[in-house]
């Protein structure tokens, strides 16, 4: 009796083990055709920061997965090095400074911008000495620290010095750093403002300074940031570019519907610092609706960086909008994303 039930049980067993195999074989396969499915694209960030969240909670909600593509994320350590690496082909898109873009097609090179991904300068005046700012006529004689030129934060603040009548680096110096150390100089003493990004910002002002200067509100609506791709990849894959811009429309969308998500998104991006300032970094950033709220390019947005960069001396202005951005994308985006 003893050895039936045995043999019972070990049939049982075995059955029971065929069964378990035959399941995670048949998942195994199922994953990994749905791997063999996605598109992989090499994608370059200029920096890591939080300008970026849309980037960030595509990544996280599975969202550029769900359109079929499958981003290997770099960060190029600026905008000149992001648009770089589209111009050598070692990645298919970048995000950055779009004025990089204009920047060739006026050397006769290439490039398109199908996407804005930050709608607004997201650049805060931040010092631990300095009381808010409102006129920018007083930053006579002070220091303040950028990204080196031409990088975004520079230029935004060398056109508002300028157009308040002071001359960059006599009435006002400018000391330039490494991008994302703008805040460590302006703590160690080495300028009285920094002019940086979140969630820096944010970490700043949880060791004691403040806001003093706030560019989103001073620029208005603003390219800051645009997806850079070039035309003879997008005219070869259009089903992969309107993924991708898609996706972002999802996501931008995703960033606004789902706060506390974003949030979370930021914490895990950002594990080094602690959750309230990470918390806080987001607040102010949809607070400012920085982070784009739609893809698609509004001409407005495009206009203010080309004025700016135009009176910066960085670019003549001669290619026109239509020839630049490729809104095409993002219009479909638009009307098809829930």
């Amino acid at each position: 009796m003893q050895n039936s039930y045995s043999i019972s049980s070990l049939k049982t067993k075995r059955t029971f083990l065929v069964q378990a195999a035959m399941i995670t074989m048949a998942m195994t396969a199922g994953l990994q055709a749905q791997a063999a499915a996605l598109t992989e694209i090499n994608f370059v960030e200029a920096v890591h920061n939080l300008g970026y969240i849309n980037l960030y909670v595509g990544q996280h909600a599975g969202i550029f997965e769900k359109h079929g593509l499958k981003l290997k994320v770099s960060a190029a350590g600026g905008d000149t090095q992001a648009f770089a690496a589209v111009l050598g082909k070692s990645a298919q898109f970048a995000i950055g400074d779009a004025t990089m873009v204009q920047m060739s097609r006026e050397q006769g090179g290439p490039g398109i911008v199908v996407g804005t991904v930050i709608q607004r300068a997201h650049y805060f005046g931040v010092s631990k000495n300095l009381d808010v700012i409102k006129d920018p006529k007083k930053f006579k004689g002070l220091t303040i620290v950028t990204s080196p030129e031409p990088n975004t934060n520079f230029s935004v603040s060398k056109k508002m010095l300028e157009d308040n009548g002071l001359k960059p680096k006599v009435d006002t110096k400018i000391l330039e750093v490494n991008p994302g150390t703008e805040i460590a100089a302006m703590l160690a003493g080495q300028a009285d403002m920094a002019v940086a990004y979140q969630p820096g910002v944010a970490s700043a002002m949880s060791q004691g300074a403040k806001v003093v200067f706030d560019f989103a509100s001073y620029m208005g609506p603003f390219c800051n940031t645009g997806i850079m791709v070039l035309p003879d990849y997008a005219k070869a894959n259009p089903k992969i570019v309107q993924a991708l811009v898609s996706a972002f429309e999802e996501a931008s969308r995703m960033t606004y519907a789902k706060p506390d998500f974003a949030k979370e998104v930021a914490r895990k991006e950002f594990p080094e610092m602690a959750a309230d300032v990470v918390n806080k970094a987001m607040d102010m950033q949809l607070q400012f609706k920085i982070p784009a709220e739609s893809v698609k390019t509004d001409p407005k947005q495009w206009e203010n960086l080309m004025k700016m960069q135009k009176y910066l001396g960085n670019v003549k202005g001669t290619i026109p909008f239509k020839d630049i951005i490729d809104n095409s994308y993002a219009d479909v985006a638009v009307k098809t994303v829930k």
